[in-house]
């Protein structure tokens, strides 16, 4: 699953430039044959505007978001984009600098205005960035674009128009919810976020979101939180940018990569500073992990503790003879991985972008096994008993249960990340595959699948060409859990048509088609296909 080629040219440069949204959708030139059951939308989310006048934005999460869309129907493929009309990139284009701060780039006050409504525009407190870059999913009948914030804008996914600004802190007490919500067979939606808990020490909450209501109410607004998690650090909340869901439980990885709300506060309110400034890595007390029970919801007061990783995916989460076993993306050590993508890094030639790469924390697929009666054997003895899976969990003297993690892949500088799973056969199941986007010293050159019981892996690849997380579509009729196709959007800069929306067989990744349109695309993160 390491990448095959090197990239001298730098071709991947350009998925980090501006582009401008279109005004109709272009007919794409397909090679191959569409499946026929592809009748729908393939929808992601990324930056577009990587500057505003004469102002850059300088991180990989600053660019404001742009939508993307493959239609196909009846073999026929078009695409489209159109800028999300967040008030971040309305007042950014009106104004034409950047207005209100985001991810890694500091918004200053006006200069035009004097000295005097200056200081009073910095009593009014920060706005908080509304730029849904990073993912898009369905809420009852409706869909939102998101980033990490309390803000969601809900958009029209046939004509990518933005419909309105919806502010979730008014339903429920969160200060903002993941990009990765868990999204039931019925269509009740799960995510997390960070909260104020009891005794103004800081805590994350788990909220539900109902289904489609039958009086055809907006169901974020019956929003509740189902359980809290409790943080291991009063005032520093770790950031969390996902969960494991199994059929009965949930599970909060709780990493090194704390905010330090202190400094988020006071920093704000004085310099210029953005939300980057107020990461901080505690170098001591490694990873925490808890569980919490879904009906009715429980904080389950069990101590698993491991050693200090990042994370930001989970793939998969599920119940085994009385055992949590659950896969993730994981960074070794405590440094944050964000750190790592400033665009001025992302952008440099290849062998500055090698030489980042060897220090940044370096990537791991890990599977962990949480046992559900953590008492029934003596100290220091391995509790897990699954006979196909070396991952260990021991009790120690302190009540702490130290687990270790079976690895599933491991390639230095070779990430296996943007996971996707056959979700709809089997999120919270045991399960054998799963896909992803293999990132070569962070530069995104390949799709790759992974057996997660034997680690048999596959790879797909071109050079210079740069694709994006592989979507999991199943075969109407499906038997097998890899019977469906991956899609994925690929940049190649320097072919004719610079990007197309690739269909590989999800069995062994070979192409079934490709639609190719005369237009260069930058970096999407996360989207869904919507049949």
């Amino acid at each position: 699953m390491v990448s095959r080629f090197e990239h001298p040219a730098g071709g991947y440069k350009k998925i980090f430039e501006t582009v401008e949204e279109l005004n109709e959708p272009l007919p794409a030139t397909v090679t191959g044959r569409i499946p026929s059951f592809i009748r729908g939308s393939l929808l992601r989310l990324g930056p577009g505007l990587f500057e505003v006048g004469a102002e850059p934005f300088y991180h990989l999460f600053d660019g404001q978001a742009l939508m993307h869309k493959f239609d196909f129907s009846n073999g026929q493929v078009t695409y489209f984009r159109k800028f999300v009309k967040t008030d971040a990139y309305v007042r950014a284009i009106t104004e034409n600098r950047v207005v209100i701060t985001e991810f890694g780039t500091c918004a200053y006050p006006d200069p035009c205005k004097n000295i005097f409504s200056r200081f009073f525009s910095y009593f009014k407190g920060v706005e908080v960035t509304d730029n849904c870059l990073v993912n898009v999913y369905p809420i009852g009948e409706d869909f939102y674009a998101v980033t990490e914030t309390n803000y969601l804008t809900k958009v029209n996914v046939d004509t990518l128009e933005t419909l309105k600004k919806v502010d979730i802190c008014n339903y429920v007490n969160i200060n903002g919810v993941t990009a990765h919500p868990h999204i039931e067979k019925d269509g009740t939606v799960y995510n997390i976020g960070n909260c104020m808990g009891k005794g103004a020490s800081l805590a994350y909450n788990i909220v539900r979101i109902p289904p489609t209501q039958k009086d055809k109410s907006d169901p974020i607004e019956k929003s509740k939180v189902v359980v809290q998690f409790p943080s291991a650090e009063r005032f520093k909340p770790s950031y969390v940018h996902s969960f494991g869901m199994s059929e009965n439980y949930f599970v909060f990885v709780e990493t090194p990569v704390k905010i330090n709300l202190l400094k988020f506060l006071s920093a704000w309110s004085i310099r210029g500073s953005n939300y980057m400034d107020c990461f901080e890595s505690d170098e001591e007390k490694g990873t925490w992990i808890h569980i919490a029970r879904k009906h009715p919801g429980e904080y389950i007061d069990y101590k698993f503790r491991t050693s200090a990783m990042g994370l930001f995916h989970h793939i998969n989460c599920y119940e085994d003879s009385g055992f949590i076993v659950f896969d993730l993306c994981g960074w070794k050590g405590f440094e944050f991985v964000y750190n790592y993508l400033w665009l001025a890094n992302l952008r440099a030639n290849w062998d500055e972008v090698k030489r980042n790469a060897m220090i940044a924390p370096q990537p791991e697929v890990r599977r962990y096994v949480l046992p559900l009666d953590p008492f029934r054997e003596e100290q220091g003895k391995n509790l897990v008993s699954l006979p196909y899976t070396t991952a260990t969990a021991t009790m120690r003297a302190d009540g702490t249960i130290w687990l270790e993690p079976e690895v599933l892949f491991s390639g230095p500088r070779q990430a296996f990340e943007f996971p996707q799973i056959n979700y709809k056969m089997c999120n919270s199941k045991n399960y054998t595959y799963a896909y992803a986007l293999g990132l070569n010293h962070f530069v995104p050159d390949r799709i790759c699948k992974l057996n997660v019981k034997t680690k048999e892996t596959w790879v797909w690849q071109e050079p210079d060409s740069y694709p994006s997380e592989p979507l999991f579509v199943q075969t109407p009729d499906a038997v097998d859990e890899d019977d469906g196709i991956l899609m994925s959007i690929v940049v190649a800069p320097a072919a004719p048509r610079a990007t197309y929306c690739l269909i590989l067989n999800a069995k062994d990744l070979s192409e079934i088609a490709r639609a190719e349109v005369d237009i260069i695309t930058p970096v999407t993160f996360h989207g869904m296909y919507k049949p």
